[in-house]
């Protein structure tokens, strides 16, 4: 009997879903646990692996097409059961009634999947640029994980390809009118890019906020990432980062509050059992949010090496709903671009977010002496709600001893 595949929950905000491409046509066979389609969710584009296994009868919504989640999107079933429903539904005639059957009037053989070339690995994002630029992916030796092919592969291909026939003019298009700022130009945002509008929109009108800052003494922390990079050399492994540091910091300090571990929801207060820091990263033209899950039981070596892989893999697209789920507390991190600090919005409904500005040389005094230290700001948006100033600065407060006194965070 037929199954129906229903739009899945792919992250924790989700309301609809995209088809972006299906990966199984009608007649293909099914394994649980196989990618039958890539959606496109608020938050980015992932691959939908069947939980049932069997036969694609036949595909609902269409690649480009939106559905609301749990709305059917496909139907599975057993081998042959598509052609016995049809026939069963068929009324039946006489043996001379019917018509003679003709060449012209056979319905085309479709390709058994044995026929078929087999599909090329590459990211959703590959996918689209190679569409885009008229990229073979076929072609391609991928460079991500598995040999899977992905953006920079593609951009490669493209830079090293002669270029593309000129297109046929198109009609033309109304000049755009022109005001005091200048031609205009509506570029219409992505699904990502509308959720993330929104809910930034909505943590700003919803959530009563107030801000922190602390300015960190770094020195002993990079006097200690100084030693971690000569023992990751020697055992071949990643290097942490600073932000790997701060991230062990602030996942030692929820432990010890609770309440920055929380949220505030329907009038009550949420706190989570499980710590799992979300880390901002900039991605094509979005803004994502992978998922450290269990940071304050990771090593700070296991931080820096799931940190690594969740940046690649928000970078290329490839992020899973398991890792884009479940953030308690997010870090966002602006250093690399020079900023010295600023002041984050918070993510939706958690109880605060941490912005980290750049590392950097500045002049302090110490011991009535100024002298030049490694310094860090770091700005602590909450939602006073749930998180009051005391409560907040207890808080921002151990972070800063974690970071200054960092050898609790090599443990």
């Amino acid at each position: 009997m037929a199954a129906e595949v229903t739009m899945p929950r792919l992250s924790d905000s989700m309301e609809e879903g995209t088809v972006v491409r299906w990966l199984k046509q009608p007649g293909d066979a099914v394994e649980v646990g196989e990618e039958i389609a890539e959606i496109e969710t608020d938050k980015a584009t992932m691959g939908y692996e069947s939980e049932l296994a069997g036969t694609l009868l036949e595909v609902l919504v269409a690649e480009g097409e939106s559905a609301a989640l749990g709305a059917p999107i496909a139907r599975i079933g057993e081998p042959g059961e598509a052609n016995g429903a049809a026939a069963a539904a068929a009324p039946a005639q006489p043996e001379e009634a019917k018509p003679a059957a003709s060449p012209a009037a056979a319905p085309p053989r479709q390709a058994p999947a044995a026929e078929r070339p087999p599909r090329v690995k590459a990211s959703p994002v590959a996918r689209r640029l190679a569409a885009e630029l008229g990229v073979d992916l076929a072609a391609l030796v991928g460079s991500g994980p598995g040999g899977r092919i992905v953006k920079a592969d593609v951009s490669g291909a493209a830079g090293a390809a002669p270029p593309a026939p000129a297109a046929e003019p198109a009609a033309a298009e109304p000049a755009p009118v022109t005001g005091a700022k200048g031609g205009v130009t509506r570029i219409e945002p992505s699904r990502v890019q509308q959720t993330v509008a929104r809910r930034m929109a909505e943590a700003k009108s919803t959530q009563p906020e107030f801000a922190l800052r602390a300015d960190v003494d770094m020195e002993e922390a990079v006097a200690l990432r100084s030693r971690l990079r000569e023992i990751a050399a020697a055992a071949d492994s990643p290097t942490p980062s600073y932000n790997d540091l701060v991230v062990r910091a602030c996942a030692l300090a929820l432990r010890e509050h609770p309440r920055a571990n929380g949220a505030f929801r329907d009038g009550g207060f949420e706190l989570y059992e499980r710590v799992n820091v979300g880390v901002a990263v900039a991605a094509e033209e979005a803004l994502l949010v992978p998922v450290v899950a269990d940071a304050d039981r990771l090593s700070l070596g296991e931080i820096a090496r799931v940190s690594r892989e969740l940046a690649a893999r928000g970078r290329e697209g490839t992020l899973t709903a398991a890792q884009m789920s479940g953030a308690t507390f997010t870090v966002s991190n602006l250093g690399m671009y020079g900023v010295r600090g600023f002041t984050a919005v918070l993510n939706s409904p958690q109880a605060a977010i941490l912005a980290v500005g750049e590392l950097a040389q500045r002049a302090v005094v110490v011991d009535g002496e100024l002298v030049a230290r490694h310094r860090l700001e770091l700005n602590l948006t909450c939602d006073h709600r749930i998180l009051y100033g005391a409560d907040a600065a207890a808080f921002l407060a151990r972070i800063r001893e974690l970071l200054e006194q960092p050898l609790a965070l090599a443990l």
